[in-house]
């Protein structure tokens, strides 16, 4: 089949977007490609056609579960065999898959770089025939980029595995800077650069001060009834903020990187079908996001980076229909920003302070480094050091970056037991409980040493040994440990340090200073860059975007905030007032800012229609200080 008839029967198109067609040629002529297509774009159907032309498996590497399982959610509902492997796999589900990879009909495999890391995958790839690697959201391979991640840095490991696939490097937002970044980082051979011009027609870019922000707020979602996304800065303003919103009749669902997998789910399930028109959330929110009548995109805090804003407000009207994205701010809100920017600066000195106290946590010796990975108690460590836990956190996430130490957030501490009875204590307790003395049994067979030490257990391997569901074994542990039995620790998520230099105190850090310092610099210039953007109320917004990405073909787009005040024709104010006057007819009173909220006009010309009223005796303000027509 040919590309188009590809589209046409898994898509239901009949043509590609430009320039789609030309990248999926270059990737079948075995080029390596790097992809600049806004979002909306049609990112991934530019390596999803070429994949299922060519025999093999295509390999794409994305940086998050969500992104991933909605990627192959959607491919599976089209009759198109994909997986994701994530952290939530088993070692045998793992197994299992690639068994379906090599032996089935799946024909995309989607990994995080973290997951690329492990040699066991790394020998599995091996086994297969890999006919494209693409990388999506490739900016995060560089340090220019807004979200930089170290593991992207290894992603070049697929190229030393397979030297003759191409590799299709796909992002939405990039300067020149992190293109050349991505062509370095990941040993692009020759690339073919595809680049779509950053311009949205259909999308109005608004940035507005004012000090009620919650206030312009309502009067935008009762004017555009309509999908819409919410971006604050942390996870605790998602749940006030639509907590707020709700009770002032505005349904809402909020979503932040704290909440459970089930929680994220359901409130993104109601947002993608409508059940409410509003979803609150922090920039956990948003990649791959597949939803194109998103009507309105409200930043209520400055984004670190225009990159980031740009893919943030992007996900705005990708069904070619105007639509608005609108960023609120007030002196506070800068304040909050430069505070938030300069906090995620760490010093040379917090450096060496925390890499100090982190060899005398571990009691590590001079000259030292030890093989073994620490668990970090990271409150319990800031607590010791009296160290404020954010920009600790911030420093060890540096130290990993510059190749110091490895810091895992979410490294798995594995279940363990150990029995805390006697032998004779045991054999009478097990005696008339014959599902727990079948487990017992089990657990004394397959491991030992048992009762001397807490000993690493597998619910899964215990489940499959006894024919039941691990829910049932995880159940009956811990009703060995009601009965003083057992000492059970599930296995849970911890914070854990491996070191990877020997300890030479200062020296270590001398060694990463300028790259730091340079790290530094970079997110001034980024902090300054949207700062000036906010403020700067003379260029077309438009304008001001396309600069920041050197693009060269530019006019004003005639929607943006800084336009629409350029070009303002003569107000209508008879009308204006004539709406107000028959509104209040229909409801004897109202507030000014309720007719704000109502009627189809800037709150400026609606607030000098009512005092030219007021002025002209044909309204007043009554005892509950509503506005009434005058008898």
């Amino acid at each position: 089949m040919t590309a188009l008839q590809v589209l046409q029967k898994y898509w239901n198109f009949d043509s590609f977007r430009e320039p789609q067609e030309q990248i999926i040629q270059a990737v079948l002529d075995n080029k390596d490609v790097v992809a600049l297509l806004p979002t909306g774009g049609g990112k991934s159907l530019c390596y999803q056609v070429p994949g299922l032309m060519q025999e093999g498996v295509c390999v794409v590497i994305s940086p998050l579960i969500a992104l991933m399982q909605d990627q192959v959610s959607n491919l599976q509902k089209r009759g198109i065999q994909a997986i994701a492997i994530t952290s939530r796999l088993t070692e045998n589900e793992i197994v299992t898959t690639f068994d379906n990879l090599l032996f089935g009909k799946t024909k995309f495999l989607y990994l995080s770089p973290e997951k690329l890391q492990s040699t066991f995958i790394q020998f599995k790839l091996k086994q297969l025939k890999i006919n494209l690697i693409a990388v999506d959201e490739a900016h995060c391979i560089s340090e220019w980029g807004h979200d930089f991640r170290s593991s992207y840095l290894k992603i070049s490991v697929l190229r030393e595995l397979f030297p003759e696939v191409s590799i299709l490097a796909l992002t939405a937002t990039a300067t020149q800077k992190v293109v050349e970044d991505i062509q370095k980082y990941l040993l692009l051979k020759d690339a073919v650069i595809f680049k779509k011009s950053f311009v949205r027609k259909n999308l109005a870019y608004q940035v507005y001060k004012t000090e009620d922000v919650f206030f312009k707020l309502k009067q935008m979602l009762s004017k555009i009834k309509k999908p819409t996304i919410i971006y604050v800065y942390s996870r605790k303003q998602t749940k006030e903020l639509s907590d707020y919103l709700n009770k002032e009749g505005y349904p809402s669902r909020y979503y932040n990187g704290g909440m459970f997998a089930s929680e994220k789910e359901a409130a993104y399930q109601d947002w993608m079908r409508e059940k409410v028109q509003i979803m609150v959330a922090t920039n956990a929110f948003g990649m791959g996001i597949d939803k194109d009548n998103v009507k309105l995109v409200v930043h209520l805090n400055i984004p670190q980076s225009i990159e980031n804003y740009m893919q943030e407000a992007g996900r705005a009207g990708r069904n070619g229909k105007k639509s608005f994205a609108v960023l609120l701010y007030n002196d506070a809100t800068i304040y909050n920003f430069e505070k938030q920017i300069d906090k995620s600066m760490v010093s040379i000195n917090q450096l060496k302070k925390v890499y100090s106290c982190l060899n005398q946590y571990f009691r590590i010796g001079k000259g030292e480094q030890p093989e073994q990975q620490f668990i970090l108690d990271l409150p319990n460590f800031c607590l010791k050091y009296h160290l404020d836990i954010l920009p600790t956190y911030n420093t060890l996430m540096i130290l990993d970056r510059e190749g110091v130490l490895v810091f895992e957030t979410d490294f798995q501490i594995q279940s363990s037991i150990q029995f805390t009875c006697t032998n004779a204590e045991l054999f009478r307790y097990e005696k008339d409980k014959k599902q727990l003395k079948q487990l017992i049994q089990t657990i004394l067979r397959y491991y030992g040493g048992v009762f001397d030490n807490l000993t690493p257990i597998n619910e899964f391997f215990l489940a499959k040994k006894l024919q039941m569901s691990k829910q049932n074994i995880i159940r009956l542990l811990k009703v060995l440990e009601k009965d003083h039995i057992i000492v059970y620790r599930k296995k849970n998520k911890v914070s854990a340090i491996q070191f990877l230099v020997m300890r030479e105190d200062d020296k270590v850090i001398n060694r990463i200073a300028k790259s730091v310092l340079h790290r530094n610099a970079l997110k001034k210039q980024k902090k300054d860059a949207i700062l000036d953007y906010v403020s700067n109320d003379s260029v077309c917004r438009n304008i001001q975007l396309l600069t920041y990405f050197k693009e060269k073909e530019m006019c004003k787009c005639g929607i943006c905030d800084v336009c629409l005040n350029q070009r303002k024709t003569k107000i209508d104010y008879k009308k204006i007032q004539q709406n107000i006057i028959e509104l209040l007819q229909s409801k004897k009173q109202y507030s000014a800012k309720a007719m704000v909220l109502k009627l189809p006009f800037q709150e400026a010309e609606i607030l000098a229609s009512i005092t030219f009223l007021v002025e002209n005796n044909i309204l007043q303000l009554n005892d509950n200080n509503q506005y009434e027509l005058k008898n």
